[in-house]
């Protein structure tokens, strides 16, 4: 495990899975959830895996952390 952030490639996913990631997202700024994201970038630190991008109604950087054993296809 390294403290580097390592860009990962998100366009890589399967279409359904970005669309599931970019439209399930939380605002801090907003404090809503499912606005929706713009720009993502994809990429691991300390093991961990994250897409960040902007709010898709205000601008705000927001981050979703992607768990290994996320089911978008529920």
């Amino acid at each position: 495990m390294t403290d580097e952030r390592l860009e990962r490639d998100f366009y890589l996913r399967e279409p359904d899975e970005q669309q599931a990631f970019l439209d399930n997202t939380w605002c801090n700024q907003c404090q809503e959830m499912d606005l929706g994201m713009t720009d993502p970038v994809e990429f691991e630190f300390k093991g961990r895996v994250f897409i960040e991008g902007r709010c898709q109604r205000c601008g705000a950087p927001v981050t979703t952390e992607i768990a290994e054993d996320d089911d978008i296809d529920e």
